[in-house]
């Protein structure tokens, strides 16, 4: 409630790790991905704005294909607005490095690259839905190209920036002001400021 009326920023930061039952098993992780599904779409009734962004591993011990494709699945359904991924490593000191089935390193890197394919494709058909819309944005610096401004769904350097480059001159970093979106990337935004 308190996100919905602009009261805390609407933002959440949830590491779901994974999506399969199995995969969190081992990670000795809450379990239920259909829940979090069903979570995810109560959050954004409540508040249509909000900006999900999680972090997630894949190639943990034991994950099988079939585990891998759930996840995939599951990030299409869930349509987060930002997400990193990871490929698990051990870790001295972890139980997860005695776990059997370790997976080899070219499939960890090939799900990694097919899990951030996915990801860069929700991104990219997010950012461009903003393409003519006003966003308010902050001011994090100037240089000689543009102004690199952030707006309320952009975490300062995890997330994208939006961009303005033309007639930036009279900005100073922590100016807030209006933008209008006139062109998105794959994790940017451009645009001009509007009065």
């Amino acid at each position: 409630p308190l996100m919905a009326e602009g009261k805390i920023l609407s933002y959440l930061d949830i590491p779901f790790q994974h999506a399969h039952p199995e995969t969190l098993k081992r990670m000795a992780r809450p379990a239920a991905a259909s829940r979090t599904l069903h979570e995810i779409e109560n959050w954004r009734k409540i508040c249509p704005d909000i900006t999900l962004r999680s972090t997630f591993i894949v190639g943990y011990p034991g994950e099988t294909e079939e585990e891998f494709s759930f996840l995939l699945n599951w990030l299409e359904e869930a349509q987060l607005d930002r997400v990193g991924c990871f490929q698990y490593e051990n870790v001295e000191g972890a139980k997860s490095n005695q776990l059997s089935n370790q997976v080899p390193n070219d499939i960890k890197q090939d799900r990694w690259e097919r899990f951030m394919s996915k990801a860069n494709e929700i991104s990219c058909s997010k950012l461009e839905r903003k393409v003519g819309t006003k966003v308010e944005v902050i001011v994090d610096q100037i240089d000689e190209d543009a102004a690199i401004c952030r707006t309320k769904a952009d975490a300062p350097e995890i997330d994208g920036n939006l961009f303005i480059d033309k007639n930036f001159s009279h900005l100073n970093p922590g100016d807030l002001l209006t933008v209008k979106v006139d062109e998105a990337s794959d994790y940017d935004l451009w645009g001009a400021e509007v009065g």
